[in-house]
């Protein structure tokens, strides 16, 4: 705020009083709105940190209706923003009142420059401080499950698991459709690890053609095969007492398996042309978006290599089935890209969100990701719309017609897309739901979300 004028918006329908506010802060952007309407389009088009607003406006411009009910709308729309309530002399109560609705501060009428003045300021730094702090939290809160998000049951447990085998070396086989995420998940393994501070090594067995994997994997010595002009040592042993990540391993050829079983027998390599054992203290974690029970059968994957590479297994499930997440992903890539392209993109519209929700996302998370990244390069708003994500024509899934369960599931949704709209805050989403806090604490134990 320091590179331009700090914006106010000033709620009065006072002509004279307008005036002078606007000479009072004449070092401010001073915005003038006169009714509620006028008021809430100005807050979304300026976003003002801060906003003087008079109880006294029309059509009840001699009571404190609209005035109430201006400030409980801004509250919901710009919860951070500093509401301070202008009254009438002697009027504390319904100051009291709108303090009590969630206003910052209040000040009575007549208007003394100097302490107007300074309330305000006062508010802007609160305002700035608060910012500043959310900025430090989420710097601190950092940690190496940052980046998943885990809002449904399915993803918390995937989340326990990794937490809980994280700290040993046992060899991990992480199941999934593509785009769910498994190397991000086998990177967390690594860094919630006493290996931490050693190489994370990764190599995709399916993108490797079948005559280079073995050397990719093992190494090779000088002269062992035709442009091997000198010795150089495989993924796992530049993964020594670090992770090494063996990503889509139901695609490794069959010759290939065998010598990968006896390095997780005997844990020593051989390179290429070479005659050397060579020991290498590594964790292995494997994934893949194959049936390995099928490939068994098929004979293109074998069984003892299966069972030694499963000591424990995780099943990711596909974004669809994350209850909860969809939304809340969606809005952390949208920040991410929007930053990342300078766009100054404000979140998504409402047909949007239902888009998000209700499509089926075959590509999983790599093809939200793509979506938005596309979205927000493209958009003419601030918002992204489901056009701009290509969801206009979302199919909706058939409902359930059992009442029971259908209200079951309705009261249960409608809850967890309130809390994602509140971003937690469980007055906003009791308002948003139209029931009281100790309502929703009883919903939300019932329903245990």
């Amino acid at each position: 705020m320091a590179d331009k004028k700090k914006t106010l918006l000033v709620v009065e329908d006072d002509p004279g009083l307008q005036s002078q506010l606007r000479w009072c802060f004449e070092d401010y952007e001073v915005v003038v709105a006169e009714d509620r309407e006028s008021a809430i389009a100005q807050l979304r088009r300026h976003e003002p940190p801060v906003v003087l607003q008079d109880l006294g406006l029309p059509p009840d411009a001699e009571g404190v209706s609209e005035g109430l009910a201006t400030l409980e709308q801004i509250m919901v729309l710009a919860p951070e923003t500093k509401i301070i309530v202008v009254t009438g002399h002697g009027d504390q109560e319904n100051a009291i009142r709108s303090v009590g609705l969630g206003a910052y501060d209040f000040y009575e009428k007549p208007v003394d420059t100097d302490t107007l003045q300074l309330i305000v300021s006062r508010a802007y730094d609160i305002y700035e401080l608060e910012q500043e702090n959310q900025r430090l939290l989420r710097q601190e809160g950092a940690s190496p499950l940052d980046g998943i998000i885990a809002a449904s049951d399915a993803m918390l447990q995937v989340c326990r698991i990794i937490e809980k085998v994280a700290p040993t070396s046992v060899t991990t086989l992480l199941l999934g459709e593509s785009g769910t995420g498994k190397e991000l998940l086998a990177r967390a393994l690594h860094s919630l690890s006493p290996r931490v501070e050693r190489p994370f090594v990764a190599i995709n067995c399916a993108a490797i053609p079948e005559n280079l994997l073995e050397s990719e994997l093992f190494g090779y010595e000088k002269g062992a095969f035709t442009g091997a002009v000198k010795q150089t040592r495989g993924k796992i042993e530049l993964a020594h007492s670090g992770t090494l990540f063996l990503d889509e391993i139901g695609d490794m050829p069959l010759s290939l398996q065998a010598k990968l079983l006896r390095f997780l027998q005997e844990r020593v390599v051989e390179r290429v042309g070479g005659r050397e054992e060579i020991p290498v203290d590594v964790r292995v974690v494997c994934a893949t978006n194959q049936d390995l029970a099928d490939a068994i059968k098929d004979s293109r994957f074998r069984e003892d290599l299966f069972y030694r590479i499963c000591e424990i297994t995780i099943d990711i499930p596909p974004l669809r089935e994350r209850e909860g997440c969809r939304l809340i992903l969606a809005r952390t890539l949208l920040s991410k890209y929007a930053a990342q392209h300078g766009r100054p993109m404000k979140g998504f519209s409402g047909d949007a969100q239902n888009g998000i929700q209700s499509y089926r996302w075959p590509g999983n998370v790599r093809e939200l990701e793509n979506k938005i990244k596309g979205a927000v390069i493209m958009a003419e708003g601030k918002q992204i719309t489901a056009a701009d994500l290509g969801l206009a024509n979302v199919d909706v899934m058939a409902p359930n017609f059992n009442l029971r369960v259908v209200r079951s599931d309705a009261e249960t949704q409608a809850i967890k897309r309130a809390m994602v709209y509140a971003s937690g805050n469980i007055s906003r989403a009791a308002k948003l739901l139209g029931v009281t806090r100790p309502t929703l604490y009883d919903l939300l134990e019932k329903y245990k979300i």
